[in-house]
């Protein structure tokens, strides 16, 4: 299997983290855990190829992201249940916030993946 590389996971509902843990994993990534009091420690492990963060509201993403922003450059891909399903919104999400693309939940382990490839390519 080819190695990918490390992906940072800010997610407070552990069964989901696991979930993202082990899909991930399939596809050849090293998951690092963020917890929402601290998501951007990484120690001396260096920087994320991408961190993933699952934000309860739109709205409460706003000073998350700019957390993690102030210590990382990495692309940022948003989760949350609370984001619309349909593309233009999730466009529009992710511009305001400054994040490289929203995945609304629930999601599919393809649509998961396909959101990684996007955001760590830049498309």
């Amino acid at each position: 299997m080819q190695q990918n590389g490390r992906i940072l996971v800010v997610e407070h509902d552990d069964l989901i983290f696991r979930l993202l843990e082990r899909w991930l994993g399939e596809a050849g990534y090293t998951v690092v855990s963020g917890t929402s009091q601290n998501p951007t420690a990484l120690g001396e492990k260096g920087e994320p190829e991408l961190i993933i963060i699952d934000v309860p509201t739109p709205r409460s993403a706003e000073r998350t992201v700019k957390a993690v922003k102030e210590v990382h450059a990495s692309p940022i891909l948003l989760l949350s249940a609370r984001f619309r399903r349909s593309t233009g919104s999730s466009i529009s999400v992710a511009q305001q916030l400054g994040v490289r693309n929203v995945l609304p939940k629930p999601f599919t382990r393809d649509e998961l993946l396909s959101a990684v490839s996007e955001s760590i390519d830049g498309r």
